[in-house]
């Protein structure tokens, strides 16, 4: 896979079954499509939506000669304190791993969040993800003892955080 030929750009309503293909089919991969994950959102089904009814939320898509690779976002979910907002539905398709997309897409939302005034990025995962968490731990992401905020998610248990500078 070129990178130089991957192109990052905000979600489009046109994306919307594409990237909800992405989000369960890397669930089913990796066994995670339980209940309590986005697996079950309606808003997965929905992103372009979700996003743009949000301005503090920008949702990235990546793509390649017009093949959807995968997504990542930032949104300010509910309950969380102020000056925090949430990485939300990073997910690749399987063709697109292991190539430092997945950084790129985490750099692109961690540049967008502080743009937007934010202190701190949260998100959750689980154990099934692991190779992603590996990923979040390079970036600096730390391990939390307890979910932040209200996403609704309590099939995740594992949680992080990062400061930005």
């Amino acid at each position: 896979m070129d990178q130089a030929t991957i192109e990052i750009r905000h979600i489009m309503p046109a994306d919307n079954a594409a990237m909800a293909a992405v989000i369960r089919g890397a669930l089913e991969e990796f066994g995670a499509n339980k209940p309590g994950t986005v697996y079950f959102d309606d808003s997965t089904d929905h992103l372009y939506e979700l996003f743009q009814a949000e301005p503090l939320s920008e949702y990235f898509i990546a793509s390649q000669h017009g093949r959807l690779l995968g997504g990542a976002g930032i949104y300010p979910t509910e309950a969380l304190p102020d000056g925090v907002c949430e990485l939300v539905k990073m997910y690749l398709a399987p063709a697109a791993r292991g190539k430092g997309l997945g950084g790129t897409m985490i750099a692109r939302c961690l540049e967008a969040a502080r743009a937007k005034g934010f202190r701190q990025v949260y998100l959750e995962t689980m154990p099934e993800l692991r190779k992603a968490v590996a990923v979040y731990e390079q970036f600096g992401f730390r391990y939390l003892d307890g979910p932040m905020g209200n996403s609704g998610h309590n099939g995740c248990d594992i949680w992080m955080i990062i400061d930005l500078p």
